[in-house]
């Protein structure tokens, strides 16, 4: 949509508002009296704004029209004036005021216009130059091109039609993440004609620029903007060659042995608990080269090994998906800008493992597609519609006739899919499962420089399992670059923020991984596109404070002189000699509201809104991985998991996807490909 020039002065005089000049420290340097107009570019801002569902558009034109009007007084109590005639001030007041509201509307458009402002001043720079912020805050910005850095011809050829096109396959795969990459690679292995289709660009080695606000615009769904429709819950999620497993922290835990049973047990699932997905768990962990032989922990990571032993609690290494590291100072920093996708060639997901046995046997690879239903002919899947946008801009239509049908784009975007596709179980979309996380931060006498080394090496475990059940959180470590971290951090005033942003190469954070038992649901809008609800339940809440707490006690323990608690007011711990000083604001915690966007919940894990189980009734997808509803449809993605996975779900997307790849192998014809296709010649891609 297009904004009026008196919107994008709205937005550049809101930029200046959460990034404001503070003339007062001019004296400290550049960095205070730069302003956020000055580093934000507008396009970016506004192309983030276009990926959202339209209602969210219009509600964000909506939004700067309130603020360019006189009536923007009385959400503030303040004089009947337009966001542009007060003074900078006021103009901060009514931020303040917004942040605290107790109109959800209100906090809504304070947390939607803080996290882009801010993420885009702190992760933005102009191609081939640095953002001037980054100096002054400590931060590098993308490492220089190494020897080791991947600068060859990409290797997987893919499909670039110049006019609309008609495909036949055998199976349709649609999505080559975790799911969708392992189902091709194991059905071309198997003689199968397989075409994959992803909506996301296809990148590799010196693809991957280090650049935080073009690469998460780049590979992530919605331009890393994705939310749910209250804004309560940021949303991360792959959308590119490999998917999640181009972006991901490389962490590759085994599925528990209580969540498998549980799976089985109360999902009707029994293969969860059988040798068949044992093997496949073996399998997967083999192709990805899943291993612990790397100990070289960043600064966060070593913090958590170090508070957690010292409280007795239960911590271990994280399997990572990597081969080829060293003890080089050049692999170590490298590994930190590796969810901005791997220029090294070191993370093993899907673009270095099952893609490129796919391709290797034959199978046609056809990114930048969105699809946008899946064909049903006599009641059963055969085929698709897509749309390709070509590299200058430019659309096709795409249709594919296809033997059967393998949805894997996600557990959001496979049940927007379904739905588009005319697909009604009652429980399709339901169920939403997200991991809903929160960031500890704190503040050490050394440097930390979280944004080296592996974003995660190592998980405490002493809260997974609360109060007798299995549920709880797991407390890891995240990526930390400029603009993840000006977003994350609670925004006060432009000076707090600005001065928390200086403490960036001393700051630390953990995050707590919440399993959540408490669901969400995805529907679609009348144009298709997914709407996410999801609230955090007063269970799933009580876990994730009991491990906010726990949290806090380890950087305690590792020597944080400061810790910062996730909530919009910033409650700060003051630690003296590994003990907290002032437990009450600890103990405070539940008794602070925490209503959608009174603080800040992340999600880089969504799961189950397909779910897999042996009711029909009550799973939209058999145990086999077929959809009950629609025969030769199948799903194999984190849609499918029947409930919460409790760790990071790649290792078990992936073998569920390798399972039911196997059912898939046993129900079709032996021969394969009717006419056996010569391998393709690698052409220069888009």
């Amino acid at each position: 949509m297009l904004f009026s020039p008196e919107q994008r002065l709205t937005l550049a005089l809101l930029a200046d508002a959460f990034v404001p000049a503070v003339p007062a420290q001019a004296a400290a340097g550049g960095f205070w009296l730069r302003r956020g107009s000055e580093g934000i570019n507008q396009e970016q801002l506004l192309a983030a704004i276009a990926a959202q569902p339209v209602a969210a558009q219009r509600q964000f034109a909506q939004l700067l029209d309130l603020l360019g009007s006189p009536l923007l007084g009385l959400t503030w109590w303040g004089p009947l004036k337009s966001f542009g005639q007060l003074n900078e001030a006021q103009r901060e007041q009514l931020l303040q005021t917004w942040a605290g509201s107790l109109l959800p509307p209100l906090r809504q458009g304070f947390q939607a216009l803080r996290k882009l402002c801010t993420f885009l001043y702190y992760g933005g720079a102009a191609a081939q130059e640095l953002n001037p912020n980054w100096t002054d805050i400590g931060y590098p910005g993308p490492l220089a091109l190494t020897d080791g850095v991947v600068d060859t011809p990409r290797p997987l050829p893919t499909l670039q039609p110049a006019a609309d096109v008609n495909y036949d396959c055998e199976v349709l795969v649609i999505g080559s993440g975790a799911g969708g990459g392992v189902v091709a690679g194991e059905l071309a292995a198997a003689g199968h004609d397989v075409l994959v289709l992803d909506k996301g660009p296809y990148c590799h080695g010196c693809d991957f620029t280090q650049r935080e606000a073009d690469m998460i615009g780049h590979l992530y769904d919605a331009r890393g903007t994705l939310s749910t429709t209250d804004g309560g819950v940021t949303l991360l999620a792959g959308s590119c060659l490999g998917g999640g497993t181009t972006v991901n922290w490389a962490g590759s835990f085994r599925t528990p042995d209580y969540v498998l049973e549980e799976w089985a047990r109360e999902h009707e699932a029994p293969h969860f608990t059988q040798a068949s997905f044992k093997a496949s768990l073996d399998a997967v962990t083999e192709a990805l080269s899943v291993n612990t032989d790397y100990t070289r922990h960043n600064g966060q990571n070593q913090a958590l090994l170090d508070g957690s032993r010292k409280l007795g609690h239960e911590v271990r290494l994280i399997p990572r998906n990597e081969k080829g590291l060293d003890d080089s100072d050049a692999h170590f920093r490298g590994l930190g800008f590796s969810t901005f996708g791997d220029r090294y060639g070191i993370k093993q997901g899907t673009l270095n493992t099952y893609l490129k046995t796919a391709a290797a046997h034959g199978a046609r690879l056809l990114p930048n597609t969105r699809v946008e239903r899946i064909s049903l002919e006599a009641g059963r899947a055969s085929g698709a519609e897509a749309v390709y946008t070509a590299a200058d801009g430019q659309c096709f239509r795409v249709t594919v006739r296809a033997r059967c049908v393998v949805a894997a784009g996600g557990a959001i975007q496979t049940p927007a899919l379904l739905l588009r596709s005319g697909l009604r179980h009652p429980h399709l979309g339901r169920h939403l499962h997200l991991h809903p996380t929160v960031a500890v931060s704190g503040v050490y006498p050394w440097p930390i420089e979280a944004w080296y080394g592996p974003s995660m090496s190592v998980v405490n475990d002493s809260c997974a399992r609360l109060g007798g059940t299995n549920f709880g959180a797991k407390i890891e470590t995240p990526p930390a670059h400029a603009g993840l971290m000006a977003m994350t951090l609670p925004w006060l005033s432009g000076e707090q923020h600005k001065r928390l942003m200086q403490q960036a190469p001393n700051l630390g954070s953990f995050i707590v991984l919440t399993r959540d038992r408490d669901g969400g649901r995805v529907r679609t809008d009348r144009q298709g596109a997914p709407l996410i609800d999801y609230q955090l339940s007063a269970f799933d809440r009580a876990n994730m404070l009991r491990a906010v707490a726990t949290a806090a006690e380890i950087h305690a323990a590792a020597g944080a002189h400061t810790v910062y608690l996730p909530h919009g007011t910033l409650p700060t711990l003051q630690v003296r000699d590994g003990r907290i000083q002032n437990r009450e604001v600890l103990d405070g915690l539940p008794r602070l509201s925490w209503q959608p966007n009174r603080f800040n919940l992340y999600s880089a894990h969504q799961m189950s809104t397909c779910r897999m189980g042996g009711n029909r009734a009550t799973h939209p997808t058999s145990p086999s991985g077929e959809t009950y509803e629609v025969p030769g449809l199948y799903v194999a993605d984190g849609s499918a998991f029947p409930a919460c996975s409790g760790v990071n779900p790649m290792l078990t997307i992936m073998a569920l996807a390798h399972h039911t790849a196997q059912q898939l192998k046993a129900v079709l014809p032996a021969s394969g490909r009717t006419q056996q296709r010569p391998l393709p010649v690698p052409l220069p891609t888009a």
